[in-house]
């Protein structure tokens, strides 16, 4: 039985990657700064949270890191952790760079200095690019990162890459365009247009406030972008890879249809807040993810559209069990 240590479970992807592994026959251990203390409902949403053992880990702190190694002994480190809200980072620049860059050189020193045959996944990020107009990216497209997020992203990149070729540690980046699901937080903004635009459907009287609805991005499918985590570690050699859909759409087309399933027009709800503009932000990204689909077999089934009905239905459905739950109060 295969030992994979997930640092991050409790986000997104770390939950979907947990539920992935177990279903391979993996034993799943997952770090969070304090387990105890971390309600982990992701995990409990996916039914799993008694199936995987948890363990308190600070990734900032080496001794930390190595301690937690040396008692799991995983055959597969899946690093995920780290301040993950790119409008945050600009708050909050240190914290985001510490948390990112010194968290993913901390796991990799304390591989190599164990000598484990450790294979290790990074997290990475299409923020890396920067804004490469209407150029789809790929692997060999240089960085230019234009927020504390992505500086960060980027720095942790070039660590995998010198360990992978100073050292020969097995050692790979994923470069995942933007991908969504029900288990996104509500501060990130394609979580925050589907709960509203629900509310309202429901007779709530609020409105969306946003910010650059003509960026354009590439959305997909969370469960599925971790699938291409696993299998960057079932391959022979280490390598980087993009994981996106290939199509990339306009925030304005995102709001509208997630109106459109709850059967309304987006014009008559959404607020434009300029205070909610970014201090630098990337007009169109998106990704070519060939290099995947060749060497990983690896292709996204649900695109944008897809995206947002399977994350308007979900939500749907919670609110209707929340009001379940308060007539069976009453």
């Amino acid at each position: 039985m295969k030992k994979a240590l997930i640092c991050g479970i409790s986000g997104q992807d770390g939950s979907y990657l947990a539920n992935l592994l177990l279903k391979k026959g993996y034993l799943v251990c997952g770090t969070s700064r304090d387990a105890q203390m971390s309600s982990f409902q992701n995990l409990v949403r996916l039914n799993i949270r008694d199936r995987i053992k948890l363990e308190s880990l600070a990734p900032n702190d080496f001794r930390s890191v190595l301690q937690v190694l040396k008692k799991i002994e995983p055959d597969e480190v899946y690093n995920l952790a780290g301040q993950s809200s790119v409008s945050l980072s600009f708050e909050q620049p240190v914290e985001t760079l510490e948390s990112i860059s010194l968290g993913t050189l901390n796991f990799l020193e304390a591989i190599r200095f164990t000598g484990a045959p450790i294979k290790f996944y990074n997290a990475g990020s299409s923020e890396c690019f920067g804004d490469t107009s209407d150029r789809p990216t790929d692997e060999t497209t240089p960085f230019r990162p234009r927020s504390p997020y992505a500086v960060a992203k980027s720095a942790a990149f070039w660590e995998v890459a010198n360990y992978r070729e100073a050292y020969g540690l097995f050692a790979c980046s994923g470069i995942l365009f933007n991908h969504e699901s029900p288990l996104r937080p509500q501060r990130f903004v394609t979580q925050k247009i589907v709960a509203t635009a629900c509310r309202i459907a429901q007779g709530s009287t609020e409105k969306l406030y946003l910010g650059n609805i003509a960026v354009q991005r590439d959305w997909g499918w969370a469960p599925e972008y971790v699938e291409a985590m696993y299998l960057m570690l079932q391959q022979q050699e280490p390598d980087d890879y993009i994981i996106a859909t290939g199509k990339s759409y306009q925030l304005e087309e995102f709001v509208a249809r997630a109106f459109e399933y709850v059967g309304l027009d987006y014009q008559e709800h959404i607020v434009i807040d300029t205070s909610l503009l970014r201090p630098t932000e990337l007009a169109i990204s998106s990704g070519n993810p060939t290099k995947a689909k060749k060497q990983l077999g690896w292709q996204a089934n649900y695109k944008m559209p897809d995206v947002v009905k399977m994350m308007v239905e979900t939500k749907m459905k919670d609110i209707d069990i929340a009001e379940n739950l308060k007539l069976a109060q009453l």
